[in-house]
């Protein structure tokens, strides 16, 4: 015999889109619970993206969580990119004045979201197993561990390999996915930044990103094979490459240090529509995956759940269900917005193929025109620091 709970709003996933859904629903009055099937201290340490548009932190500064984002966090007004060797920046204050984009890692937000939501007795069940989803249709509830949550919407925020999306019946999810033939390795290294900005660099050997965490941590991220063994990296390997990749402007000197975490991400982009079926809302990766290079993917998570808030409140302020009926079609323009974005700054930084001259001559040609054209360079610094939402709570 299950034991059981009630309430508004049942979430499954604690990343960025599960707590800052409770978070937000919580100030309107909404009561959720938040079922992560890993430890706090897993879900607090897990790196991931660091780059905030700018609607992702006034949405937290908004919502009472971004005070240590704000005294912590790295705004920055541009970022450079580097090529046939030479740097070009691209002014965000010049060409998209009052936006730019803030460096605070993804863990950094996870970490204040779950001391709020404790601070103000959320409930947020850590390392349950056996989650699972049903009556999605009408009267929806999940199960997990020996217990029984009922709830009126079901919020899957467990990301691609979560149990929420799967959950949905054959034939009502279209998915559109591309795979790339290259993998991103990441490190982390205690050295101070070697530059002030982020720096994209495309090169023969393949493409490169200086980026940073702090001013005495320094993240990285080299182009490799799909596939690559990182024991094919050992430490001096990693900086060798970064250097032959960033060490191509004149004057320019990377710093190193000791690396303290390190891995391989291979790179997709995914889509599945649409975001709702029945009761059951995804949000987040749960919905849809771009490759890192726009730093897309956290910002679409928060966009997505500002949609929901907005949705759910409308719905138990009066009864309507239009915005809850449109959730979908709202999110989906501005993912495929950025998949489209994140897709194009792949495509024009990444080594596709080593023999194909024609294509690298094309990227040169376009990276020629953005970094000599206003125009084209407002179309990329608009879409880094994040397009305006079409729906604000």
């Amino acid at each position: 015999m299950l034991s059981s709970m009630r309430t508004q709003v049942g979430i499954i996933g604690a990343g960025p889109a599960g707590l800052l859904l409770s978070h937000l629903l919580h100030l309107r009055g909404i009561s959720s619970v938040v079922l992560e099937r890993r430890s706090r201290d897993y879900v607090e340490r897990r790196v991931r993206a660091g780059v905030l548009e700018q609607g992702t932190v006034d949405t937290l500064v908004e919502s009472g969580v971004g005070e240590r984002l704000l005294r912590e966090g790295l705004v920055h007004d541009g970022i450079e990119l580097r090529y046939g060797g030479a740097g070009h920046r691209v002014a965000f204050e010049k060409l998209v004045p009052g936006r730019a984009i803030t460096v605070y890692g993804q863990q950094e937000v996870v970490r204040d979201l779950i001391a709020a939501r404790l601070a103000a007795g959320g409930d947020i069940r850590f390392e349950v197993d056996d989650v699972a989803v049903h009556s999605l249709e009408d009267a929806p509830y999940v199960t997990f561990g020996g217990e029984r949550l009922d709830c009126d919407f079901i919020a899957g925020c467990d990301g691609f390999h979560g149990v929420s999306r799967p959950s949905v019946p054959e034939g009502v999810i279209t998915v559109y996915e591309r795979e790339y033939p290259f993998a991103w390795l990441g490190i982390l290294a205690r050295v101070a930044p070697s530059a002030e900005e982020l720096i994209y660099a495309r090169t023969g050997r393949g493409f490169a990103l200086h980026s940073m965490r702090s001013p005495e941590i320094s993240r990285f991220y080299l182009q490799v094979p799909a596939g690559q063994d990182l024991d094919e990296w050992p430490d001096e390997r990693i900086w060798a490459e970064l250097k032959a990749r960033l060490e191509t402007v004149p004057g320019f000197t990377l710093a190193t240090g000791e690396i303290i975490e390190k891995g391989i991400t291979p790179l997709r982009s995914f889509v599945a529509e649409p975001m709702r079926h029945g009761r059951l809302f995804l949000a987040g990766d749960a919905a849809h995956i771009v490759p890192p290079t726009g730093a897309k993917g956290l910002n679409l998570a928060v966009a997505d759940v500002r949609v929901l808030t907005e949705a759910l409140t409308r719905f138990y302020a009066d009864g309507s269900a239009a915005l809850l009926d449109d959730y979908s079609d709202i999110c989906l323009k501005r993912v495929w917005r950025a998949q489209h974005f994140s897709w194009w700054m792949t495509t024009l930084l990444h080594t596709f193929d080593s023999d194909d001259a024609y294509g690298r001559r094309l990227q040169t040609s376009y990276l020629d025109y953005v970094t000599s054209s206003d125009a084209a360079a407002t179309t990329l610094a608009e879409n880094y620091v994040g397009m305006p939402y079409e729906v604000s709570p």
